[in-house]
Formats: structure tokens, C-alpha cells, sequence
């Protein structure tokens, strides 16, 4: 545990290396998951308003089947957690699989390999690669959150958590520096840079950071995290505010993680921005994203994780709302810098009531439930605005912005069921 008070704690070695692997992932979230990836299928499968909504119904699908092997291994990795005692192992496997098919993305993208149901087959191949890139990075966070009582205690845990977020979103500047180098065609240029600066950015935890294991529980098997799982929905009377939080995180997530993957296809599309105009507006968000998550660690520190957990809902609420009904850049200018806020501060307070929560020799399993609860509404939410955009596919713009203002009906009921949480 980390002893340090003041602007020293964030220097010092774990806590700096254990950021840093933040900002490195940030920059595969940026670039791949938010950016260039769904640029590159605007560019492929797009062209027409009705194309652009089928554009969009891959682009939701593909994250949804990412997000669905997620929820089948997430309750595994608990049980990885508790067993071993260990996490970075596990961060770095996961981050370097991350990597090598963020890779091959580039590599395979260009290649000339037939048409396969009227698109280029490497755009096939493509599509199945970043829903392996995505799962493995999703998986190293899930052991990355979890390493966080181990490099500070219970009133530093809100800070180093903001700091973290914000480091994090300080990766996206240096992420959004290929685009410098591809302009506003062949997206697919941007993947291979971007699996290089991931790298770059994981090698400070890998020879940097030293572990401490934490306490090891007693011998547990492969199915034992499922197990735990359904166990612990037995018991939801004895855990009850914490699954309540895991409802509330599967709406407020929904709306989060459909927005983060559609965001860039729907600012081109529905609002009219160029590519090189939501870069701009992208850097906007994330500056609002740092901002965010550096406020909220303070604003979780005074007033605790629940209140800021609702205040973030509410910046959301609005952030949707008045993107919903952007028929003007400068509306959707607030929509991205309120939408940053959100971003940023959703994470710092998420993973403090998460760790409040939870009792200690079940950290593992709930941060892993955590995972449940969000990645399956990181299946749903994409799934419902694919399917959306897909049936309304005829009615052009109309279509993404019914998709996009469905996202606020699951804000609105995270914030209701937020308010049955004992304070």
C-alpha cells in the first residue's frame, strides 16, 4: 500500500507505471474502438444515407460479439484473481493479444482477397480481428481495476483512480497523432501505429511495476467463478447495494459504451462533420474527459462514490439529449464536451463504489461481476441501436438519431433504480 500524500504518490513507481498502462490502452479505445476502426467501415460499407445506417448496424453488431464473449469469461477471471493473488501476469497476456490482432488489422485491411456478400473479403477478415483485439483489451482492464487497492489505500483509492483516468485520456493526444499521417482516407493506415504506441505505452508496467500478491484464497476451479456467479445471485439479500450498483452500471454503461462506438460514424453521418472536424471535436472530449475525471476524483472523495455515480448519470442524460436533436455542429460541440465529462468521470467513480462495496475477500469475484454487469450491456446497447439503424435503415438520418435517443430511456432507468441504493 502506498504510504505517499500529495502530488509525490502520483510519481512514485507503481502508481506511475500502473497509469501509464491507462494511457496505453487509452490509445486503442481511441483510435481503434471510437476513431479510425469505425471510420474505416463508413469507408467501406457506407456511401448513402441508407448504406450509413448499415455502416452503423456492423460497426453495433461487431462490438456486441466482442462484448458477449466478454460476459462468458468475465466470471472466470475472478476466480483467476482470487486464486493467484495476481493481476499484472494476466494484464500483460491479455494486452499483448491485444496488440497482435490490432496488428493484423493492419496488415490484413489492404490485401486484395476477393469480394465476400458484396464487400471486399479483407473487410471480413478485419471485422472478426478487431472483435478479438477488442475482447482481449476489455479483459486486461477487467485485471487492471482490480490492481488498484494494491497501489493505494482507502483515502487515496478516489484520487489515484482520477489520476489514472486522466493519464488515460492523455494516451488519446499521443493516439491521435497517426492521423497527421493518413488525412482522410484509407483509415485502415491507422491501425498498425496504433498497435505500435500500445505497445510502447504497456512496457512501463511490464519491467516497471512489482507486484505484491495479494491474499490467496484456496484452491478454486475452472467453473468455480460461474459457480460463484450463481451463488451470489443467490445470496443478492446479503449483497444487495451491490447488485443494485451492477443494475444501475448495466444502463448507464449501455448508453455509455454504444455512444463510444458509435459517436464517430453518427458525427459524420446524421451531423455532418468532416473527419478531420471530429478529430478536433474528439480532442475537445477528451480534454473534457480529463478535466472530468480529475474533478470527480474530488468530487467522489467529498461526497462520496453513490452522489457522484448519480451525477454523472444526469451530465449523461443531457450530453444524449442534445445530441439526439443536433441538427447544428456547435449543438453537438456541447454534446462531445459534456459526453467527455461524463466519460471521464463514469470510470474514477465506478471503480470506487465497486471497491467500497465489495467485501475484501470477494473483490476479485465482484470486480468480475462488474464486468458481467457492464459488458452485458455492452452487448445489449449495441445490439438494440444495430437493430434500430438496420430496420430504419430506409428512413435515412432518422434512423440513428431514433437509435441514439434510446440510449437516454436506459439513463433514465439507471438513475431511478440509483436512488434504491442504501446510502
Amino acid at each position: 500500500m502506498q504510504k505517499k500524500h500529495g502530488w509525490k504518490l502520483f510519481f512514485t513507481l507503481p502508481v506511475l507505471s500502473w497509469a501509464l498502462y491507462d494511457f496505453a490502452n487509452t490509445i486503442f479505445s481511441s483510435n481503434i474502438t471510437t476513431i479510425f476502426f469505425p471510420f474505416y467501415v463508413q469507408e467501406i460499407a457506407g456511401g448513402s444515407e441508407r448504406m450509413d445506417q448499415i455502416a452503423s448496424t456492423f460497426l453495433s453488431y461487431a462490438n456486441a460479439v466482442s462484448s458477449f464473449f466478454l460476459v462468458v469469461f468475465s466470471p472466470l477471471f475472478g476466480v483467476w484473481i482470487d486464486r493467484s493473488g495476481r493481476k499484472k501476469r494476466y494484464v500483460m497476456s491479455f494486452a499483448m493479444a491485444a496488440i497482435v490482432f490490432t496488428a493484423l488489422m493492419g496488415l490484413i485491411a489492404p490485401q486484395n482477397l476477393g469480394q465476400f456478400g458484396g464487400l471486399p473479403a479483407s473487410f471480413t477478415f478485419v471485422v472478426i480481428l478487431f472483435v478479438a483485439a477488442k475482447f482481449f483489451y476489455q479483459s486486461s482492464l477487467i485485471f487492471y481495476d482490480a490492481m488498484l487497492p494494491d497501489i493505494g489505500t482507502k483515502e487515496t483509492m478516489p484520487v489515484l483512480s482520477g489520476f489514472g483516468v486522466a493519464v488515460g485520456y492523455m494516451g488519446t493526444l499521443v493516439g491521435l497523432t497517426v492521423y497527421v499521417f493518413i488525412g482522410d482516407g484509407s483509415f485502415a493506415k491507422a491501425f498498425l501505429p496504433t498497435a505500435f504506441l500500445f505497445l510502447i505505452f504497456t512496457l512501463p508496467m511490464l519491467f516497471l511495476y512489482k507486484e505484491t500478491a495479494g491474499p490467496i484464497q484456496e484452491k478454486r476451479t475452472f467453473f468455480t467463478g460461474y459457480r460463484d456467479v450463481w451463488e451470489t445471485f443467490k445470496d443478492m439479500r446479503q449483497y444487495r447495494p451491490i447488485f443494485l450498483f451492477m443494475i444501475v452500471y448495466f444502463f448507464i454503461n449501455d448508453a455509455i459504451a454504444t455512444a463510444i462506438a458509435m459517436m464517430a460514424v453518427y458525427a459524420k453521418a446524421i451531423v455532418g462533420f468532416t473527419s478531420g472536424e471530429f478529430i478536433l471535436l474528439y480532442l475537445v472530449s477528451t480534454v473534457s474527459s480529463i478535466v472530468g475525471s480529475f474533478i470527480f476524483g474530488y468530487v467522489t472523495q467529498a461526497f462520496g462514490a453513490k452522489k457522484a455515480v448519480f451525477y454523472v448519470g444526469l451530465i449523461l442524460f443531457v450530453a444524449l439529449l442534445i445530441g439526439t436533436f443536433a441538427v447544428k455542429r456547435p449543438m453537438f460541440w456541447v454534446t462531445g464536451s459534456l459526453f467527455g465529462i461524463s466519460l471521464g468521470a463514469v470510470w474514477v467513480t465506478s471503480r470506487i463504489f465497486i471497491i467500497e462495496l465489495s467485501p475484501e475477500n470477494k473483490r476479485g469475484q465482484f470486480f468480475g461481476l462488474f464486468a458481467f454487469s457492464g459488458k452485458l450491456s455492452a452487448i445489449v446497447g449495441p445490439l438494440m441501436y444495430g437493430t434500430i439503424t438496420l430496420l430504419l435503415a430506409d428512413y435515412g438520418d432518422i434512423a440513428s438519431r431514433a437509435a441514439l435517443s434510446s440510449l437516454m430511456i436506459f439513463v433514465l432507468i439507471g438513475l431511478i433504480i440509483h436512488r434504491k441504493i442504501p446510502a
